[in-house]
């Protein structure tokens, strides 16, 4: 080991020598940046990841949440034909998980994998596509950890010092003075809470060792300044740049084996434990094939976090990286919390939400469209079975099923086919029976795919089906207008007419089936099979909108419709979530 030096920093005492205070001074890091250069296979790769879900307890909602944001971005990307990885897992080390074994009688390893497929369970359940579930316990993370490592402490970036402040067990971390705060428990006792959390906090004095946190503020700041959009949405970019207006301690990264046996031995030094957060961090570089086959992955990987994370991510985790001289991630997206009705989930309040017992009420998809239409990442989303169903039976079963009902009724297609277009039925200019709102809406959905792409880009999935609703909404009303089941068949120019309308509204929802599906895709799905549209004809260069009217050839015209499997979604009724899937249990 390393001979030591004595020296201060904020919130701990550490120990460096005269010649690592000149490197402090001087040195500069710099900031790895995609090349402007690169490759064609890597400018088609994606790389999105969830946060590892830590295994101190089941998923809750905002667990989902995260993990289908990532599934729909993922999605998305292939739709556009990228080649897409996508991780998700969960983080099984840290003093929390070895007191909750302990309270569970159970060793680690057992109580994590039961709490881990509880994850990988509802994950499957709501259809959540990842291409890699990873578990910090896994030997190949063991590997990329401990060379990670290796790699700081070969460029003097660890240090071994002694370290006290106060300490969250519950988050894994210790806290500047600044983020501590007074409190009563519930005898009445005054303790120390963490301002963030409000978890209680014990003052924790240890020989750990150390990151230079400190020489890597100036960098990261560089960063952000030359990457304002580095940190999605704006505020919590702006909630950075506020922190890092005071300096950066440097930060303790492991602790002592005898206090903390779960987690990956500090290489060389068989006392210490690594910390938990550098530990998991690192899961994301696993993945990308860290250390040996990472770079076409790591070059393009994007974050989804929560806010209550951010810290973690936003700081330490470039600064790590920096420290190691791999490049920053390209985004760091981030979400905001789920409460329910208007209050913060809580089993004393009773009023925590099981989002598989919700998917299995709403459906999958119908779940999945709530989440990502509700939630608004740069807020607070609350959730209410009522407003779940509102939603859901408004915009899914209504707008959208009602929709596709209409046109695929017998007794409007008796045919069951995809019908012509007559242009002179629907001339490009007003006349005949077209009104300006016809037009409108043509314009409306032949620019809808521009649009979403936009927000989807922009990680507003709620945009893109604000954008997506409001076209079907046109379309019903384009449906509404022209009545077409007044018109009489037995009339040609009727009977054009009525074709018209029909494969006008067959390709507005050709569109939206095809734009839904990374958000809702067994729905989608079926929209899609029922109008004869194959799964090699819905990727994002197959949306040519309305091609008849521009004078050019339909695939779908005169195509016959696929089987007709039902109603699209059906309606939900306001009964309580709890209380028809205990039902359900009873029956079965």
């Amino acid at each position: 080991m390393r001979a030591t030096f004595l020296a201060v920093t904020r919130n701990c005492w550490a120990y460096h020598s005269p010649f690592i205070s000149t490197l402090l001074r001087h040195q500069r890091i710099p900031v790895l940046r995609p090349s402007g250069t690169r490759s064609a296979k890597t400018d088609r790769s994606y790389y999105i990841t969830t946060p590892i879900f830590y295994v101190n307890a089941s998923p809750h909602l905002g667990h989902l949440y995260s993990a289908v944001m990532a599934d729909c971005f993922h999605r998305y990307k292939l739709l556009r034909g990228y080649k897409s990885k996508f991780a998700t897992g969960t983080d099984e080390h840290g003093l929390k998980i070895q007191l909750a074994a302990e309270a569970a009688g159970k060793d680690p390893l057992t109580f994590c994998t039961d709490v881990s497929e509880r994850f990988r369970h509802l994950f499957s359940s709501c259809n959540i596509s990842f291409t890699d579930y990873i578990r910090t316990t896994e030997q190949r993370h063991h590997c990329a950890v401990k060379h990670f490592w290796s790699v700081l402490w070969n460029k003097g970036l660890i240090y071994k010092g002694s370290y006290e402040g106060w300490y969250s067990t519950q988050d894994e971390s210790f806290l500047a003075s600044s983020q501590v705060g007074d409190a009563l428990d519930s005898s009445g006792k005054k303790i120390k809470v963490s301002l963030e959390s409000g978890h209680e906090l014990e003052w924790m004095k240890e020989e750990n060792y150390m990151f230079r946190l400190s020489m890597f503020r100036s960098p990261l700041l560089d960063w952000l300044r030359e990457n304002p959009r580095a940190i999605q949405p704006d505020r919590f970019y702006q909630a950075v740049l506020q922190w890092l207006q005071d300096d950066l301690p440097d930060l303790s990264i492991s602790r002592q084996r005898k206090r903390l046996q779960w987690g990956i031995p500090v290489p060389g030094d068989a006392d210490q434990t690594i910390y938990v957060w550098l530990d998991a961090l690192v899961n994301y570089l696993t993945v990308a094939g860290y250390p040996d086959k990472h770079n076409q992955w790591w070059s393009v990987a994007h974050h989804i976090v929560g806010k209550d994370i951010l810290k973690f991510h936003a700081i330490y985790w470039p600064c790590f990286l920096l420290g190691a001289g791999l490049p920053l991630p390209q985004t760091i997206h981030v979400h905001s919390h789920w409460t329910v009705g208007g209050k913060k989930m809580s089993k004393s309040l009773g009023n925590v939400v099981d989002p598989l017992e919700c998917s299995r009420f709403f459906t999958t998809d119908g779940m999945r469209y709530f989440l990502l239409r509700h939630g608004v990442p740069d807020s607070d989303c609350d959730y209410t079975e009522d407003r779940a169903i509102k939603l859901l039976n408004a915009e899914l079963a209504d707008s959208l099923g009602g929709l596709l009902n209409r046109c695929t009724a017998p007794g409007l297609n008796p045919a069951q086919i995809y019908p012509s277009f007559c242009s002179e039925s629907f001339p490009s200019q007003p006349g005949h029976r077209v009104t300006m709102e016809d037009y409108h809406m043509l314009d409306a959905v032949k620019h809808l795919p521009a649009v979403v792409e936009q927000h989807y880009e922009n990680m507003h999935v709620f945009k893109a089906l604000e954008a997506i609703g409001r076209c079907v909404r046109q379309t019903n009303g384009f449906i509404q207008r022209h009545t077409p089941w007044k018109l009489d068949r037995r009339v040609s120019k009727d009977q054009r007419w009525l074709d018209t309308i029909i494969h006008v509204s067959f390709e507005c929802l050709r569109i939206y089936g095809t734009l839904l599906q990374p958000v809702v895709p067994e729905i989608s799905d079926k929209l899609l099979s029922r109008l004869g549209v194959q799964p090699d004809e819905r990727s994002w260069s197959h949306m040519n909108f309305l091609p008849s009217y521009r004078g050019m050839d339909c695939p779908f015209e005169g195509r016959s419709l696929g089987f007709d499997s039902g109603v699209l979604f059906s309606r939900l009724e306001g009964q309580n979530v709890n209380q028809t899937t205990a039902k359900s249990k009873k029956l079965h």
